[in-house]
């Protein structure tokens, strides 16, 4: 029997402190991603980094499954959604990574994390997890919160930034679906290891036949670009991946992306910090606003509270 059978879930109606300070963390993790691709994409090929880190991850994630006997070949039934999961977490990040090679990494990571939007809509009617209207005025606030860092004059990228804008706002789409999928499918009673070696197998297939679109193999190799692909491929997608895919079996899917709204807020942050973006005053008003939205939307419902 593996350990993630359904009898031995855990599961969640609320967010509680522990998911809360674990997606503080992946909301980091992922908001400095935004940047590590970026800085990427300036010395390698983007759809070659995105075969080598899947091809990376998905080695690394192979040997902990053998090395905790996690089994990954039975027939569970998850084939077909894992395979469309897969799909669909590999066009994401086709769209992610063509994306920020045209648009900021700032401009890139708020229209990705319009996800919580997408969610909460699919949320309502294909998980059965309702949208009230407190609920959407908490998200209503933290988008708000977002769109503030971004009205303070921030560098307008190049000229083309409307098209990495676009993929960028696709990429977002195609990370609700995945998580749909993921929820009102048997891929919620497996390990979340297995559930993403499905992602990282189609996501390493899946970049091939656009490498020679994206120009040449090696841009301008520095240190730099070197280490944000090692921390990208080694840390976010073979580490904070798992631990999402685990949150996500024990928790509401909309409570958890809704902490994605800090993610662009960290990535401004990220970026100012490493590639220069400016940082002001009105980061903190944002933050106040986005951290009520989340307090909103992550209120417990009062039926859920025993007698």
């Amino acid at each position: 029997m593996t350990a993630a059978t359904p009898s031995l879930i855990d599961r969640r109606d609320s967010i509680d402190a522990f998911a809360a300070l674990m997606m503080l963390g992946l909301s980091f993790s992922w908001g400095l991603n935004q940047v590590a691709i970026k800085i990427t994409n300036m010395g390698f090929n983007p759809m070659f980094v995105m075969f080598l880190r899947s091809l990376v991850a998905t080695v690394l994630v192979y040997l902990w499954c053998r090395y905790r006997r996690i089994s990954l070949f039975e027939r569970d039934g998850t084939l077909v959604p894992g395979l469309l999961a897969g799909a669909l977490f590999g066009l994401e990040f086709l769209c992610i990574f063509f994306g920020l090679d045209y648009t900021s990494a700032a401009r890139g990571a708020l229209m990705l994390n319009t996800m919580p939007f997408w969610v909460l809509v699919g949320g309502h009617f294909f998980l059965g997890e309702r949208m009230s209207a407190i609920k959407f005025a908490g998200l209503l606030m933290a988008f708000i919160g977002v769109a503030v860092v971004f009205s303070d004059g921030l560098s307008l990228p190049e000229p083309n930034a409307l098209i990495g804008d676009l993929l960028c706002l696709l990429g977002g789409l195609l990370w609700a679906l995945t998580i749909i999928v993921i929820k009102q499918s048997k891929l919620t009673d497996v390990s979340a290891e297995k559930t993403l070696m499905y992602q990282l197998a189609v996501s390493t297939v899946l970049p091939i036949p656009f490498i020679p679109l994206a120009g040449p193999l090696f841009r301008d190799v520095t240190g730099l670009a070197i280490g944000a692909f090692l921390f990208h491929a080694f840390f976010v997608v073979s580490f904070t991946y798992v631990l999402w895919f685990w949150l996500m079996r024990r928790y509401p899917a909309s409570g958890l992306s809704s902490f994605t709204f800090l993610v662009p807020v960290f990535g401004v942050m990220c970026g100012g910090l490493v590639l220069g973006e400016p940082l002001t005053m009105k980061l903190l008003f944002a933050l106040s606003l986005i951290a009520v939205g989340l307090i909103v939307v992550n209120r417990p419902r009062r039926r859920n509270i025993p007698a």
